[in-house]
């Protein structure tokens, strides 16, 4: 691994760590993202020569750390500041990133922003990734998080978990950007990796602590069960060679049946706790009916399209409905979903094309499928869904 890529994986994995650390020492969002960027920069001058450190996320935190001093020397209150800097190790707290996610999703910032700063700062996504996950242009996402840094900085917003009863505004927007997190993960919208277990690991640990901090919200376990059953069957998700592998083509030996049990247990117990299911609870059981079915053939896909049905009452999105539609093919057909399909503005969304690939290719319109993957191919950049769209159109 060359250095610049290897301090690209560094960043990607840690920059929202260190930046929750600086915060909470300096007081000062931009100074701290500044701080990191600043000891990147000397990485790249230094790692060249000097060789990658065996601990290279503590080495950027400790050369961030000194130059945070030199920041704090100029400040009115440097003294008992600074005693808190030196007294820190060379690791970021590890709630720093939780801390910094309620400071991202403060109410005094709009939603769109919230989730966009927090996706870039405290996870460390490009503003590509983020612009693919909240289906927005590039300039819209990096205008987003250039007024939501200066209001913080302006407003003088406080680094801090809030107080419970400042929690239910805020919850909303930490429960979405954990959510993106995790799917970017899950499956990448760029062409540098296929997936990432560090982002989907993220998720899930930032859900646990959250769920550790607000054990009776429902929707929290709801996220943190989602979160599991999907990581249960990741041994099966891909081939040794890193091809993409469907659901339905899945061995399900490899499923961690354990993880998907416990996973299932905290649905049910939520479920019992609180009778009225939220949409990650929602989401978490459609999950699980595909994990529990023994096969693909028996897939509970009436099942499946009753809980499509209840989550598009509480958040209506036309991802979703274009979710439900693969289950109302299987229950009603491909020509009805189709037709249910075709009704969406998706145009710019590759999957949107992949499954109208499908219908189309199940009613024996192959030409028709032919034009919709070879669109599909065009907006996507993951290389494994590259992959098996380039083979459909061979075959």
């Amino acid at each position: 691994m060359s250095t610049e890529d290897e301090l690209a994986r560094v960043v990607r994995d840690h920059a929202g760590r260190l930046a929750g650390a600086l915060v909470s020492l300096l007081g000062d969002f931009s100074a701290a993202e500044d701080l990191v960027q600043d000891a990147v920069e000397i990485a790249l001058r230094r790692w060249p020569v000097e060789g990658i450190p065996d601990r290279p996320d503590a080495w950027l935190f400790t050369v961030a750390k000194r130059r945070g001093l030199d920041v704090l020397r100029r400040r009115q209150n440097y003294r008992a500041k600074l005693a808190e800097l030196q007294r820190q190790d060379d690791q970021p707290a590890p709630d720093d990133r939780l801390r910094l996610i309620f400071t991202c999703c403060h109410p005094a910032l709009a939603r769109e922003a919230q989730v966009a700063l927090t996706l870039r700062v405290v996870c460390g996504l490009t503003t590509a990734q983020i612009a693919a996950a909240l289906l927005a242009s590039e300039s819209a996402i990096a205008q987003r998080i250039t007024r939501a840094k200066r209001k913080i900085t302006d407003a003088g917003i406080p680094y801090r978990i809030p107080r419970d009863d400042e929690l239910p505004e805020r919850l909303t927007e930490v429960l979405t950007v954990i959510y993106l997190l995790f799917n970017e993960g899950y499956l990448s919208s760029t062409a540098e990796r296929a997936h990432s277990r560090d982002l989907v690991d993220d998720a899930e640990w930032l859900t646990a602590l959250l769920h550790g901090l607000l054990p009776n919200e429902p929707e929290v376990a709801g996220l943190l069960a989602l979160i599991r059953l999907h990581r249960a069957r990741t041994a099966a998700r891909f081939t040794p060679a890193g091809e993409l592998v469907l659901l339905e083509d899945q061995d399900r030996t490899l499923w961690d049946q354990t993880a998907i049990a416990e996973a299932t247990a905290l649905l049910t117990r939520t479920a019992h706790r609180h009778h009225a299911p939220g949409p990650y609870q929602l989401q978490a059981a459609i999950a699980a009916c595909h994990s529990e079915a023994p096969t693909w053939a028996e897939t509970d896909w009436r099942q499946i399209l009753v809980l499509y049905d209840m989550l598009l009452t509480l958040q209506p999105s036309p991802v979703t409905c274009l979710h439900r539609s693969v289950a109302l093919s299987f229950v009603d057909g491909p020509a009805v979903a189709l037709a249910e399909l075709d009704r969406l503005a998706l145009d710019t969304y590759p999957l949107f094309h992949a499954t109208r690939a499908q219908f189309l290719r199940d009613l024996g319109r192959d030409a028709e499928a032919h034009v919709a993957d070879e669109r599909a191919a065009e907006l996507t950049a993951n290389p494994a869904q590259l992959d098996l769209l380039r083979e459909r159109l061979a075959r």
